[in-house]
């Protein structure tokens, strides 16, 4: 089979999609046809995994009294994060919209199966975390299909794993890796809103390579 020939104008629009991938916070409460989430989910299982063991676990959360626990699983742990902080950093902290959980029409957990079957071991013996990385490739392909499509993502970091995993009632040995809101966003931006914000900018010294 012969491999695909990727035109310079692919290539170019390949180069917008990547900076058109934001973090999401502010999302259009209608939801997505089922058949596009199917095809999201299709399209993050091509991701790369060691030992093609895709070791990622998807998680639909449609249950509100689930969502509603993931809520106060999020208020709680932000306003432990604000504690931590003080003076001008806490008001700008306080200030930042962390969360699309209140809007975003579709919530997806993802975890990771740290020691699946499938796979047989290869590439773990040394790297067991391999498995972990291997599922957070396949959230950036998620992401990266949603974009494609103006579909909007925003990684809700902010949990307590522990009990992200217990309200969710998944297998305890599951890794918990990421909450994902999802749907169509209010302001599509080609910068992340914490750089638009004054937050954090991007390094230049992070796009050059270190030699040894």
């Amino acid at each position: 089979m012969n491999a695909p020939s990727f035109s310079p104008t692919f290539r170019a629009e390949l180069e917008q999609l990547f900076t058109w991938r934001r973090d999401v916070r502010h999302f259009r409460t209608d939801p997505l046809p089922d058949h596009i989430l199917q095809h999201l989910l299709e399209t993050a299982c091509l991701a790369p995994s060691v030992g093609l063991s895709e070791p990622w676990r998807f998680v639909k959360v449609d249950s509100p009294t689930r969502r509603h626990a993931i809520r106060e699983n999020f208020a709680h742990s932000n306003a432990r994060e604000l504690a931590g902080r003080g003076g001008d950093d806490a008001q700008r902290y306080a200030s930042l919209k962390l969360a699309g959980l209140d809007d975003a029409p579709h919530h997806i957990a993802v975890f990771c199966e740290t020691n699946p079957a499938q796979g047989r071991g290869l590439g773990r013996g040394t790297m067991p975390q391999t498995t972990t990385w291997s599922a957070v490739m396949a959230i950036h392909t998620f992401w990266l299909a949603a974009t494609a499509l103006g579909i909007g993502v925003g990684w809700v970091s902010i949990l307590d794993p522990k009990e992200a995993n217990r309200v969710l009632g998944v297998n305890p040995d599951w890794q918990f890796l990421a909450y994902l809101c999802v749907g169509y966003p209010q302001e599509p931006a080609s910068s992340p809103e914490l750089e638009r914000r004054g937050w954090e900018q991007r390094n230049p010294a992070r796009r050059q390579w270190i030699a040894r």
